[in-house]
């Protein structure tokens, strides 16, 4: 029972939500107000984490997103929908969150050559979190938490702004606040267990340095109740094929976690399909026990596009 009690007492503190390491792959995992930025009439993707298996039992974490244009008024202005499902399994006690939310975006040129965009979204959703009872060894068989899995409502709303002041750089900033209603989360039926407020602030920038190759930096800064997270870094990326029938690319880069971990990833572009490859390298204190070993994530993004012909939804980089 204590053990137990641990566990869920170390989950109830953190509050943490979940995220990926791949912070833009599929943006609107990121900041609702994405849910509108891409080319096409429609965007889905799919990731997957795997987090510390040379600890303990992996931590597993997937997500499915979907979007698509509702409305669009010519390249100044339009409003999407987006659709996400998370689910995690954590440990041996199959500890976890499942959720689905509902996004919605509407984005505008703040001038008429379309270099310069807005975007507002709001995200609401449903999430069920909880453990499997079955599972846990207790001194005493007949103990038992009252209540092994709790529901609550999330809400998000979020801004994104779009910059390309020259035809070789653009870039592109958000921020976005989620779990707006504190939902509680206690298992106790206690009324001082809440999921904080989770505050992100993102930008990534696009050089085009030379020819087919550009620079690309980004940084991410994250604050939920105690816990900080900041992540910077740069990509490489090189246009193999563009202009035609087909866009092709690949980039890779490197970006650090601050004082938990390297990040290495690696990006194919072909055609409508993005294929993300990305790895964690342990460096926090925890490195002694895994070894350095952190997690690996996997994702694939579809652009739904007619014809094979690319129709721009605004003028915006497929990040």
């Amino acid at each position: 029972m204590v053990i137990v009690g641990a566990l869920l007492s170390a989950w109830m503190c953190a509050g943490q939500d979940i995220h990926f390491s791949q912070v833009d792959a599929d943006p609107v995992l990121l900041n609702p107000a994405y849910a509108g930025f891409y080319q096409g009439t429609g965007r889905f993707g799919v990731v997957y984490r795997n987090q510390w298996a040379s600890v303990s039992i992996p931590y597993q974490t997937v997500a499915v997103t979907g979007e698509a244009a509702l409305w669009r008024g010519g390249t100044r202005s339009g409003l999407s929908v987006g659709a996400t499902v998370f689910n995690d399994d954590a440990g041996t006690l199959s500890y976890g969150t499942t959720s689905g939310h509902l996004s919605l975006a509407y984005y505008h040129s703040l001038n008429r050559s379309g270099t310069s965009v807005l975007s507002a979204g709001f995200e609401g959703g449903w999430a069920q979190s909880g453990y499997d009872p079955s599972r846990a060894e207790m001194e005493d068989g007949s103990e038992r938490f009252d209540v092994p899995k709790v529901d609550y409502p999330l809400f998000a709303i979020g801004l994104a702004w779009y910059w390309q002041p020259m035809a070789d750089f653009h870039a592109k900033v958000g921020f976005s606040i989620r779990n707006l209603n504190r939902p509680n989360i206690s298992y106790l039926h206690l009324d001082d267990t809440y999921l904080e407020r989770r505050y992100s602030l993102f930008a990534r920038a696009e050089y085009r340095c030379w020819r087919s190759v550009s620079l690309l930096p980004v940084v991410m800064a994250q604050t939920q109740g105690k816990h900080r997270e900041l992540v910077y870094g740069t990509d490489v990326k090189w246009y193999l094929e563009e202009g035609g029938a087909r866009e092709v690319s690949v980039r890779a880069g490197v970006a650090y976690r601050h004082a938990d971990a390297l990040i290495a990833n690696l990006m194919v572009e072909y055609d409508a399909f993005l294929f993300t490859f990305c790895y964690d390298a342990n460096v926090s204190g925890l490195s002694v026990a895994s070894g350095g070993v952190g997690a690996f994530e996997a994702g694939i993004v579809y652009r739904l596009v007619k014809g094979n012909k690319k129709t721009k939804a605004l003028k915006c980089p497929r990040y």
